[in-house]
């Protein structure tokens, strides 16, 4: 059996620390916890003393164990967490760092097989070269006016995706671009989240005065506007940004992405009296796959537009509509009854 060197045990001995150094206290840290364990409780003057500083100058010097919550003074007295319950909360603040690191490796791990996909070319001879795809890559200018000069030119269906078309200063523009494409026959169809209804029923009305069918669904990953047919424009990178954004005149991507938007239309809320009144739509469908999957209140609350209490009086409303004691009960008898 192999034995380490002098060297090797020195290493070691080096690297090892005490339980609280591995759950994330430095060394100065624990100096002076150990240092003030024995004081907790006592006169914050006293304490002082002990230290070798002023009262006044206490509250500085114990700062750094304050923010991390190890030490408190309360009133005139220091009062210092016990080493149970020191080592209960250090343990609790690695497992959040450890569920936010697992998050953030959740969310990189998707995009592995895309960075390995995008550095893969054919070999020189494995395939013949038809040209460039039709289409460009571009930012600046008038975005309203090249919208506006796209739709105009063109004579396709309008088919939009609109997560968040209330805060753009162009809105009423484009708006009235829709209405004449809409009076000239052409069809313009649009989907908004369903946090729309909350937050800019007015401009879902508006659009809807000006003979555009509007639906609403959960969410919506991108902005998007299709011209059946002919053309299409997306943010590059997919989301919410005006510039770089890519038009695409490629016959085959313009059709995915129509077949994208027709299923994304069928799973959409029909709103038929929205240009005279707002209409209620039940949520339950939403909350419910929202639930399913494994959404916390606060994400339920941003993505459908509702309060956080509200969310949470929905949950607690279905859960007793459904018999479940759990959320997962929950899930699993909706399904049975067909409501996902």
């Amino acid at each position: 059996m192999p034995t380490m060197s002098r060297a090797d045990r020195r290493g070691v001995r080096r690297s090892a620390g005490s339980v609280l150094t591995v759950l994330g206290l430095t060394l100065e840290e624990e100096r002076q916890y150990q240092q003030l364990l024995p004081l907790s409780g006592g006169p914050a003057a006293d304490v002082a003393t002990v230290l070798g500083t002023t009262e006044e100058a206490l509250g500085e010097r114990l700062a750094p164990l304050v923010e991390r919550g190890l030490v408190s003074l309360e009133g005139t007295r220091l009062v210092v967490l016990t080493l149970p319950a020191l080592v209960a909360r250090l343990i609790e603040e690695q497992a959040l760092t450890a569920a936010r690191a697992r998050e953030r490796l959740h969310d990189l791990s998707p995009a592995i097989p895309y960075l390995v996909a995008s550095a893969t070319r054919p070999g020189p001879g494995q395939m013949e070269e038809l040209g460039g795809l039709d289409g460009e890559l571009s930012a600046g200018g008038n975005a309203l006016r090249l919208l506006t000069d796209l739709i105009e030119s063109s004579q396709g269906d309008l088919l939009w995706w609109r997560p968040d078309a209330w805060l753009l200063p162009r809105e009423a523009a484009i708006s009235v671009v829709v209405g004449r494409a809409v009076a000239s026959g052409r069809l313009s169809r649009a989907i908004y989240p369903l946090r729309a209804l909350h937050e800019a029923p007015e401009v879902l009305q508006a659009r809807a005065r000006q003979g555009e069918q509007v639906r609403v669904i959960d969410e919506m990953p991108t902005r998007m506007l299709v011209i059946r047919g002919t053309h299409a424009i997306l943010p590059e990178p997919l989301g919410y940004a005006d510039e770089p954004r890519v038009l695409v005149r490629q016959s085959a991507i313009v059709g995915a992405l129509t077949l994208l938007f027709e299923r994304s239309w069928e799973q959409a809320i029909a709103l038929p009296e929205l240009d005279t009144r707002l209409p209620r739509v039940d949520v339950r469908g939403s909350l419910l796959r929202q639930l399913s999957a494994g959404a916390k209140d606060e994400q339920i609350a941003r993505t459908l537009g509702l309060s956080l209490r509200t969310v949470r009086r929905r949950v607690a409303d279905l859960m007793i509509e459904l018999g479940a004691d759990t959320r997962f009960q929950a899930g699993v008898e909706a399904a049975r009854r067909g409501w996902l």
